[in-house]
C-alpha cells in the first residue's frame, strides 16, 4: 500500500476530503474506547470536577468560549 501525503489529499475535492476526514474518523471512534487515561489525567479530571461542584458559576459557557475563540480567530 502506496503511503497517502498532505500533497495528496490536498488535490481531493472537498468533498472526497470531507469523506477521509470521516472514514479517518470512525477509524478513531472504534479504537478510541481501548485508550485508558493515566492516573495524572484522571487527577486532573477529578479536581476539575470537584471545582465545578464547589463553585459551578465560576466557569464561562459554551457560548462565551466560542464567542471568544470567534472574535479571536475572526470566524
Amino acid at each position: 500500500m502506496r503511503s497517502i501525503t498532505v500533497t495528496d489529499t490536498l488535490e481531493l475535492s472537498i468533498p472526497e476530503r470531507i469523506q477521509l476526514v470521516e472514514e479517518i474518523w470512525d477509524t478513531i471512534v472504534v479504537e478510541a474506547a481501548a485508550l485508558e487515561l493515566t492516573d495524572a489525567e484522571k487527577k486532573i479530571i477529578d479536581e476539575r470536577l470537584e471545582a465545578h461542584r464547589q463553585n459551578p458559576e465560576a466557569g464561562s459557557s459554551w457560548e462565551d468560549v466560542y464567542k471568544r475563540i470567534a472574535k479571536k480567530y475572526e470566524i
